[in-house]
Order: C-alpha cells, then structure tokens, then sequence
C-alpha cells in the first residue's frame, strides 16, 4: 500500500497541505519516502477533560494537533516515531467506548475513536505501519515507555497516602513513573527518567524508593530492570462528528460517523 504511493504526486501534495496546515511553528513533514496512510479525528483524554484532536498517520510518524480552523488549520504539534510507539486497546465503560493507548517513551495517553470499526482501522494501520518501519530500517522498538496519567477527575484524594483530599489548595500531582494523581508531600522527590527528560521528573514515594532500590541493585552488579539515573531529594463523547480517512491501494475510503 506504501509502497505504491511513495512516488505519487497526490501523496506528495497532501502531505505539503498537512505542512502547511500547522503553519510556521510545525515541523517540516514533506519528506523523501514519507507516506500519509490515514487521517482524521480523535477523542484525546486529557489531564483535566476529554478534547478533540486532529491526528496524522505517516508511514513513519504520527502527528497530532489542536484542532483551531476544522480541517484547516491546527497547533501545538506533536510528532513521534513510530518505533517509539505501542498499543494498548482498552475495554468499554458506561463513558468511554471504542478506546486503546498510545504509549511512548515521553508520553501516553488514551485516546477513542466514534465507533468500533473506526478503532479497529486505526490500530490496524498503525501495528502495520510499526512493523514495516522496523523492518525497513533495522530499528528497536523503544524499551522504556511514560506512564498514563490517571485523569484528574478520577482522583478526589491522593492515590497514595488515600488521605489527602485535593482542593484548591492542595493541588493534584502526577507522577511520572506510575502516572498516579498524588498530594504533594507524597510527591516531594525527584528522578531522572532518562527516556522522558533531561532532568529529574516528580515521582511518588512508592516510585523513587522502588526506583532508588533498583539503582543500588545495579551498582552492586547485581542487574535491574530500572536505567542508571540520578537521584534528586525532596523538592524545595459525547456529541460531535469524527471522520478518518486511510489510502488503500492508492484509493482514498473515507468513513464518515454522526453520533
């Protein structure tokens, strides 16, 4: 399927259009050999809310953004390679159906598609995308992945003391390790998650100490599944319309849902 639009005039033009569409804060995606397989629009559930947010599936990137002008014009791009990415389909609940996370090494996150057969499609491709990638280019899939974070909504105490009740003052932290909602005293440590950042991110007690543990066990030569790192001690659907659109064979099968 790839393969046989590489050369097109037709994929080479929509991806210049994608381009354009984030304007000059996004990143050059017109690349030699690159292919736009699908498109179209996604439930992204956020800290504080559930958004819509306009995703991108290239043969070797999946770009989102915020959606500002519908089909026109979107920001706040975000570009990852795939072969930094995993899925993991979730089950249906009474609020959120037709669902499965993005899992990265920097960031992970739920996202839900209008229907059952929207979701299949977009797993579909991007596994396809994933191995053709690997396989093309000898790479490793990524070994460390982030943590998805629970919402804030989920959690009216701490996740880890389930004593603290957050109010305006006493605000909700995440962690980055485990992606638990936590009070600040139960979030007063630091790590470096080498995969996620330059510099110590904010983990739970529960981390840090599990974290902590496994980086003595590999001083001691011991071996652990946690990287070398430096520690750091305490800090001083709802109504809408959805359509995607993926290239099979050179033809263009556009799926169109009202719910």
């Amino acid at each position: 399927m790839a393969d046989r639009l590489i050369h097109s005039e037709a994929n080479s033009r929509r991806i210049h259009i994608v381009e354009q569409s984030f304007g000059s804060s996004g990143l050059k995606l017109v690349k030699p050999g690159r292919v736009l397989v699908g498109e179209g629009v996604l439930t992204k559930l956020c800290r504080k809310k559930a958004k819509l947010r306009q995703f991108y599936l290239f043969n070797d990137l999946l770009v989102y953004g915020n959606i500002v002008l519908e089909k026109k014009k979107f920001n706040k791009q975000h570009v990852v390679p795939l072969e930094d990415v995993k899925l993991q389909s979730l089950e249906n609940d009474s609020e959120w159906k037709n669902g499965w996370q993005l899992i990265t090494p920097t960031k992970s996150f739920a996202v839900f598609a209008a229907t059952a057969t929207e979701k299949a499609e977009w797993m579909a491709h991007i596994n396809k995308c994933i191995v053709d990638l690997l396989a093309r280019t000898n790479k490793q899939p990524a070994k460390e992945h982030a943590a998805v974070w629970v919402p804030d909504c989920d959690a009216n105490t701490c996740m880890h003391c389930l004593k603290t009740k957050f109010t305006p003052i006493n605000r909700r932290h995440h962690c980055r390790k485990c992606g638990a909602v936590v009070c600040g005293p139960c979030s007063s440590r630091k790590f470096l998650l080498p995969y996620q950042a330059t510099k110590p991110l904010r983990v739970c007690i529960s981390c840090y100490d599990a974290l902590n543990a496994g980086e003595a066990e590999m001083e001691r030569g011991e071996g652990s599944e946690f990287p070398p790192s430096t520690l750091v001690g305490p800090d001083n659907r709802h109504d809408y319309e959805a359509s995607y659109i993926f290239l099979q064979y050179s033809v263009l099968i556009r799926f169109k849902v009202n719910i």
